[in-house]
Parts: structure tokens; C-alpha cells; sequence
């Protein structure tokens, strides 16, 4: 006999029994998905042997999520092979709200073809079969996929170590092979669909055979599920593709994929946030720089980006010399660093540069402005020494904070990422950097996660996340301690002891990819950007030709204040005038005819449709100032 603690209750068990049989012995009431045996999540057809502590998944708790995802991408595998038998099964990981299965097959599957695999996958799920986990050994996992010629299976059992647990699921017909846990029928598998189709590689690597990769989605209850395809409905709205075409910011063709060809009201935004960005650096006593796009490759070499990111390097050659195009700024910055003789106390130095870089990204990534070949980072390196390390830490993350709400974003997620597998520095160093980080979140008061091995290779970082009104999340601002390159390129200073030692390196970027982040922007306000970031703040528009010199002169007047100002004139009615400027997402729309020229007053409407009513010039323009100055996102006091 052994004792089972279970939903507050401790009941004693005369035999072994699964975790699914305890449930339904003594609950009536409850549909778990999963369960914790000590902690340890399990399938429900695991085996209590002995005194345990049981913790029940339900099917809305993340883990619950994943697993009833986890398990769609199976019955996918089951789905495809009937309808396609000769395909090879590769992957078919969980992703954020689903999941994907990269496959190999003969068949070029197209969107059209996702109803009809949808169709038979939810058919195969009310049948409510059984799936039936199989603890084997390596050589009986090879054997299984040897037989069904699952030629990518083999080579991942290959890799996989021999201590490690191999469990194959049963799925009718159709075998996977997963770590688990699963649903143990597909009962629970309800609310599902298949998204899209893209390309991939087998690894990751686009030197290895091309893949098709399935995207889904699947959800605990049908509320779930229609409430986060509605909320894609809404991102496609928010296309920032769509909508940067449809204002004329910038468009992308095939001459120069993954590169911006910007308009001049995309180039106004861009410098826009380019320029308050400025405005802090100038406030914080940052050296604004600008380095070589071109370096040698032995720069690369000897800072280990060569190494690390030779996929992703652009190569050039002149007279029999190799040479980079930089794809980041930090070697760089050492260089102007290393330019004359530097005491501890000069230090900190600041530079940054609105460093232009390039990165070979495979094709198949690209995503408009989200990502692309060419980008601009706001990037920057404070070089210290270690007693400084914590205040510029904490200095950094209190900046970042209020750079993030300036744009309107208020909910930051922060992840402190730690050594890589593959990394340079000893021990010791990655001990005394990973510390500092921590140290300096610790007292800035601010929650933060660990996320083990995911640093940069020369040092760990802190990651700064933004979630939009979509509730997605965008990595952006990261904070990379570095003891190791600055060394490795030379760069010293003298110390209070008259050593010369290298100096701590401090990598930090606030918005990352410049491109990227108007991209951002323009997805979040749905192109109805806040009025100080607007590339044109009003438009005037005349009702007839009697107002033309009138229009043009008052145009001239506000511009030359600062308040981003054109006209149409255009021989077109003033309601067409009005719908398309107020479509070009123009905050204000400034109406003009004989009244107002005559009372020197301009009649006042919003994008939006409202109407101000008729207003003093002076008191326009002092109410465009103050919500300017105020970073306001309405457009009245």
C-alpha cells in the first residue's frame, strides 16, 4: 500500500494504477492533461508505485497548452502520412501559440492543401483513439524507424545519447518518436488549426537539404482559439508591409532583397526616432562616432566573430586582400578606443554610432522590416573599469525603462541569459560578469528571468522584451558584459596603480534594429502613430483657388515653427481631399476657405473625423506644441 497526495487529498492505493485510473477512481469532475509525479511531468499513463505527491496539468495551464500542442503536431504526422505515405517526418516542436512539423516529401504541398490535411487531422481526433507511450532502447528506436525508412528519425537517434530516456508514441498506424509528455488519447484535441506553409532546412542550415515546414495552432477551449485568430486578423490589419505601402514610407523589390528602399515620409519617421535617440545620448555624455563599414578579416578573426558568424558575413576583396562588411560595430568602437593613451580616470568612455550593418540572412527569413540584411543598430559600448560595472548597469536599465514609455510601451519582460556552450574567456570571468549583471538587477528593483546559455559568446547579457497592444512579444534592448574582446584587440588603459589592463566592455543597443523598430511602431498604432512621431503633423487644404497664396504662406508660417506642415491644393472637392489625407493617417487636417482667410483661423478635424471646430492660428499651433512636448498619443488638450 502507498500513500498519494492529489488535490488536497491523500488517498491510499492497494495496487499499482496509472495517474489517469487514480483520477478517475476519485475525481469526477476534473480533465487534467498531464501531471507532476515530485515534480517530475509525466503522461497519465505513467505508473505510481510508491508514496508520491501528485500535481494535476489542466488544459488552460501552459504546460497544459504545450502538451495538447505538442500532441497536435503528432496527429498532423498521422494525418500527412495517410494522405502523402512517402513523406519523412523531420521535427515537430512546440512554438509560441503552436506548433510546426518540418517534413521531406516528394509532394509539393501548397496552402490549398491545408483544409484537406486540417480535415482528415480532425477526423482522426473524434475517433478519441488511444495514444500509447513505449519506453525502448536505442537500438529498438533505430529498428522501428529503419522499417518505415524514416531517414531523418534515424538521424536524430543517432545524435541522441545512450543514457538517454527514447520513448516512441503509438498513434494507430502511425509511430513518432518524442520525449513527451503526450495526451493519452485525442480526446483533448478539439480546437485546432493548420496556419501556413514556409521552407526550411534540415538543421537550420541552409547548406543542407530544403524542407517544407507546417505551422498550426491549437487551443483548450473554442473561446481560445477564436479569440487568437481574431487577434491575427488584427495583426494582418497592422501589417506594417501593408501599411508602410499604403503611406508611402518605403518599399522593398528584388534587386536588393532584405534591404529598404525608404520614401520621405518613411526617412522622416526613421530620423525622428533616430534624433530622440540622439537627444539622449547628448543628455547621457555619449561620443557619437562613425566607423568603417569595410574592415579587414583579420579584425574579425582576432575579435572571434569570424568564427562565430562567418555564415552571416558579407565577404569582399580588393587587390588580393580579404575583407568584411561589418555585421555589428564592436571592433570598431575598440579602434577609436585604442587611440591614445587612456587613465582609469577618463573612464567611463561612451561611444555610439548608428552603425549601418549587414548579415547574409538566409532568404527564406527576411520579414520586411522585422528582418532584413541591412539594418541600423543604435548601438553603443561604454568602456569602464570593474568598480564601475554596477552604476552604468543600473544606469542603462533605469534609461531603457523611460526610452520604452516615451513610445508608449509599458509592459517590459527582462531575461538575464548566461555562458554559451561555445565561448571565449576562462571561467573566472564569465563567474565575475554573470555576477555583475545580477547584482546590478537585484537593485534595480525590477523582475527579471534567467535564461541559461543563451549569452553572447564573449559574455553574458540582459535582454529587454516589449509587449505590444497584440500582446506580442519583441525582443529588443540587451545589455552584453564583456571582459574578453577588448583584451583580444589590444585595448588597455592605465590603471591607479600605473598597470596597463583592459578595460571592461559594456554592449548595449535600446531599440536594436532602427528598421526594425519602426516596423514596431507602425504595427502598434496601426499607422495612426502619436503625434510626435508623425512624419507630417497637419495638412492644409483649401476649398477653392481664392485660398491658394493664403494656404501656401500660413504652410510656410507653422513649418518654420517646427510643426511638420504641407498643402493640397489640388483642383480636387474638399470631402475627396479630406477621406484621402485622413487615409495617409495625417493627424490634422487644416480646412481653409474665405471665412477663415479672412478671420486669419483655420477650421480643425483629427485623422479620426473629429471636428475641433475653427481655432486661432497661435492657439493651434500652442496645442501642436504641447502635445508634441508631452509625447502625447491623443491628438487635443
Amino acid at each position: 500500500m502507498h500513500k498519494i497526495t492529489i488535490e488536497n487529498k491523500v488517498i491510499e492505493a492497494t495496487e499499482n494504477l496509472s495517474v489517469d485510473e487514480i483520477i478517475k477512481n476519485n475525481f469526477s469532475n476534473i480533465r487534467p492533461v498531464a501531471a507532476k509525479i515530485d515534480g517530475v511531468l509525466v503522461d497519465l499513463s505513467e505508473i505510481v508505485t510508491k508514496d508520491v505527491s501528485i500535481e494535476l496539468i489542466k488544459p488552460a495551464d501552459e504546460e497544459g497548452l504545450e502538451i495538447i500542442r505538442h500532441t497536435c503536431a503528432h496527429v498532423f504526422g498521422h494525418a500527412i502520412k495517410q494522405i502523402y505515405p512517402n513523406t519523412k517526418m523531420v521535427i515537430g516542436p512546440t512554438i509560441d501559440n503552436g506548433f510546426y512539423y518540418d517534413i521531406h516529401s516528394e509532394n509539393s504541398i501548397s496552402e490549398k492543401d491545408l483544409s484537406s490535411i486540417e480535415t482528415l487531422m480532425k477526423k482522426l481526433a473524434k475517433k478519441n483513439y488511444k495514444i500509447r507511450r513505449e519506453v525502448v532502447t536505442k537500438e529498438k528506436a533505430q529498428s522501428v524507424f529503419k522499417e518505415r525508412k524514416e531517414d531523418y528519425k534515424l538521424k536524430l537517434i543517432a545524435d541522441i545519447p545512450s543514457d538517454e530516456v527514447i520513448a516512441i508514441y503509438h498513434h494507430e498506424e502511425y509511430i513518432d518518436m518524442c520525449r513527451g509528455p503526450h495526451l493519452i488519447s485525442t480526446k483533448e484535441l478539439n480546437y485546432f488549426k493548420l496556419m501556413k506553409i514556409s521552407g526550411s532546412y534540415w538543421k537550420g542550415d541552409s547548406k543542407n537539404e530544403q524542407l517544407q515546414r507546417i505551422y498550426g495552432t491549437a487551443w483548450d477551449t473554442k473561446d481560445n482559439l477564436k479569440a487568437y485568430l481574431h487577434k491575427l486578423e488584427e495583426a494582418e490589419k497592422r501589417d506594417h508591409r501593408k501599411i508602410g505601402q499604403k503611406l508611402d514610407y518605403f518599399h522593398f523589390q528584388e534587386e536588393s532583397p532584405g534591404m529598404v528602399f525608404w520614401h520621405d515620409n518613411g526617412w522622416k519617421l526613421f530620423n525622428i526616432v533616430k534624433d530622440f535617440i540622439t537627444s539622449y545620448l547628448r543628455n547621457y555624455d555619449y561620443k557619437i562616432i562613425n566607423t568603417p563599414q569595410i574592415l579587414d578579416k583579420s579584425l574579425w578573426k582576432k575579435s572571434g566573430h569570424l568564427d562565430k558568424f562567418s555564415d552571416l558575413i558579407f565577404d569582399v576583396s580588393s587587390e588580393n586582400k580579404e575583407y568584411a562588411v561589418k555585421p555589428m560595430s564592436c571592433p570598431g568602437h575598440i579602434q577609436v578606443f585604442n587611440q591614445g593613451l587612456k587613465s582609469y580616470r577618463d573612464l567611463p568612455i561612451k561611444f555610439a554610432e548608428f552603425g549601418l550593418v549587414h548579415r547574409n540572412e538566409p532568404s527564406g527569413t527576411l520579414h520586411g522590416l522585422m528582418r532584413i540584411r541591412a539594418f541600423t543598430q543604435d548601438d553603443a559600448h561604454i568602456f569602464c573599469t570593474p568598480e564601475q560595472i554596477e552604476n552604468e548597469i543600473k544606469l542603462l536599465i533605469k534609461t531603457i525603462y523611460e526610452i520604452y514609455r516615451q513610445f508608449g510601451f509599458e509592459e517590459i519582460k527582462v531575461e538575464l541569459s548566461t555562458r554559451p556552450e561555445k565561448r571565449v574567456g576562462g571561467e573566472e570571468i564569465w563567474d565575475k560578469s554573470e555576477d555583475a549583471l545580477m547584482k546590478a538587477l537585484d537593485a534595480s528593483d525590477i523582475k527579471w528571468q534567467l535564461n541559461k546559455g543563451d549569452g553572447a559568446f564573449y559574455g553574458p547579457k540582459i535582454d529587454f522584451s516589449l509587449k505590444d497592444s497584440l500582446e506580442r512579444v519583441w525582443q529588443l534592448g540587451t545589455i552584453q558584459l564583456d571582459f574578453s574582446m577588448p583584451a583580444r584587440l589590444d585595448a588597455t588603459y592605465v590603471d591607479h596603480n600605473g598597470n596597463k589592463v583592459a578595460p571592461v566592455m559594456i554592449h548595449r543597443a535600446i531599440l536594436g534594429s532602427l528598421e526594425r523598430f519602426v516596423g514596431i511602431l507602425i504595427e502598434e498604432y496601426a499607422g495612426d502613430l502619436p503625434l510626435w512621431l508623425s512624419p507630417l503633423h497637419a495638412v492644409i487644404i483649401n476649398i477653392s483657388e481664392n485660398q491658394e497664396a493664403h494656404c501656401l504662406e500660413l504652410a510656410k508660417q507653422i513649418n518654420n515653427l517646427g510643426i511638420r506642415t504641407s498643402s493640397d491644393l489640388r483642383n480636387e472637392k474638399i470631402s475627396y481631399k479630406i477621406r484621402h489625407h485622413s487615409m495617409m493617417r495625417v493627424p490634422y487636417l487644416l480646412v481653409i476657405g474665405d471665412k477663415e482667410v479672412e478671420s486669419n483661423q483655420i477650421s480643425v478635424r483629427t485623422r479620426t473625423g473629429e471636428d475641433l471646430g475653427v481655432m486661432d492660428v497661435d492657439k493651434f499651433i500652442k496645442m501642436v506644441e504641447t502635445l508634441v512636448g508631452n509625447k502625447s498619443i491623443v491628438l487635443k488638450n
